[in-house]
């Protein structure tokens, strides 16, 4: 089956989407890229859906999850991480074998899973939405040389959640007795 990426995109770069707990956002936005809060020994999954961070991030409610972040990264970055990105689960149409698919993923930088999309009521949408897993030198690449610009788009995930519970409330059956 084709996929396509849905995502927030210009000329200079495409949008992704990440959360994290408010010292580690507020420092980023800060320096314009990762600083010492951002770990750059692990992997880190970043998200060209807003509606896909919405739903994981719970509108930037989670614990450790309160702000959600738009990273404007370098077109040039983004196609490096697709071109090195191995499938989280294995694909016969990719891989001969299992042993050939684990042995890709063990040693890869990039993974990638294609999650249903939701939207910004958090329903389901009939499209995947794509993660994309980053590790080891990508991830330094990522937080050194592709960052075009951070913006903290909390506030706007709130706004939405309050939007949508409010439009929620005024929509409720009054109460029924028997």
């Amino acid at each position: 089956m084709e996929r396509q990426i849905l995502a927030n995109f210009d000329e200079e770069g495409i949008s992704v989407y990440q959360a994290f707990k408010p010292s580690t956002a507020e420092e980023a936005v800060r320096l314009g890229t990762f600083g010492t809060g951002f770990s750059l020994e692990r992997m880190t999954w970043i998200k060209p859906s807003f509606g896909w961070m919405l739903y994981r991030s719970g509108y930037a409610i989670k614990q450790g999850q309160e702000c959600i972040l738009k990273i404007k990264l370098t077109h040039e970055g983004f196609q490096t991480i697709l071109a090195q990105a191995v499938p989280s689960s294995f694909d016969r149409t990719l891989f001969k074998t299992k042993q050939d698919w684990s042995g890709a993923l063990r040693r890869g930088e990039v993974r990638y899973q294609w999650d249903p999309d939701r939207d910004l009521k958090l329903q389901i949408l009939p499209h995947r939405a794509l993660q994309l897993g980053i590790r080891g030198s990508v991830v330094r690449d990522y937080v050194n040389c592709w960052i075009l610009a951070i913006e903290d788009v909390t506030e706007l995930a709130h706004r939405i959640k309050r939007a949508i519970h409010q439009t929620l409330d005024k929509t409720r059956q009054p109460a029924q007795t028997v």
